[in-house]
């Protein structure tokens, strides 16, 4: 195929990347009017990309709001595309180990410019409640004990909501800094009896990724100095050391 024959189609790949970029975690839904500002094109050839792309499951479309949102065969490949991350691989056996040392559900979650999204869970399969959490779910920014640990630890200026979020809530700086002294961040929902301990893993001197244990209230002390919560800074510690070797 000559360079002159390809062109139209890198500019319909090109395009179809432009609608999908424009949804984001603030906006994740869009009217075909936002959509074409953004695509910088007529509202028809918007609207010929938006009906491809729908045919594709790549994007939904709201009869009663009239408004896009991303398709689910979008979760399929992010969670595809996160399955084949080198630290998913390496963490694999740092998973199984914690499970068997703590005999709970181990969870890797990974920054995606906007939050914390599971990339891999181990679940203890011998518990009596079996605890296991989706990869690809997005975690709490600040609800989730994986989500502080970004929130402590990133550069400033990486995690855009936080100085917002921050204003009004002395509790959750006491906290953060809690979490920079410490290395480990607990959260314990009150409705559902789970509590999760999360603790960081550092490629180098970059934050890359949290790895947490999952279990109830019953089993999982909330004491950051407590058996699980040593064993896990010690096994994230261990993967932090392979990354960066």
């Amino acid at each position: 195929m000559t360079d002159e024959a390809a062109a139209p189609t890198i500019q319909t790949v090109q395009r179809a990347a432009l609608i999908l970029n424009a949804f984001t975690v603030s906006r994740p839904h869009l009217s075909l009017n936002e959509i074409t500002t953004h695509l910088g094109a007529s509202k028809a050839t918007a609207h010929r990309y938006t009906k491809a792309l729908r045919a594709a499951n790549l994007l939904r479309y709201d009869e009663r709001t009239a408004l896009y949102s991303l398709g689910p065969q979008v979760l399929t490949l992010a969670a595809t595309a996160r399955a084949g991350l080198p630290i998913v691989t390496t963490a694999e056996p740092f998973l199984e180990r914690l499970v068997k040392l703590t005999d709970e559900t181990a969870v890797l979650s990974v920054w995606d410019g906007e939050g914390a999204v599971v990339v891999r869970c181990a679940d203890n399969t011998d518990q009596l409640v079996r605890i296991s959490v989706r990869a690809g779910a997005r975690l709490d920014l600040t609800g989730s004990a994986q989500g502080r640990v970004f929130c402590a630890l990133l550069p400033p200026g990486q995690v855009a909501s936080l100085p917002r979020v921050l204003r009004g809530r002395p509790e959750l700086r006491r906290e953060l800094d809690l979490i920079r002294t410490h290395g480990v961040s607990t959260n314990s929902p009150t409705l559902n009896g789970v509590r999760t301990l999360a603790a960081p893993v550092f490629e180098g001197e970059t934050l890359t990724a949290t790895l947490a244990v999952i279990g109830t209230t019953v089993r999982i002390p909330d004491a950051i100095d407590s058996d699980i919560a040593r064993t896990l800074v010690k096994v994230a510690g261990e993967l932090s050391a392979q990354l960066g070797t």
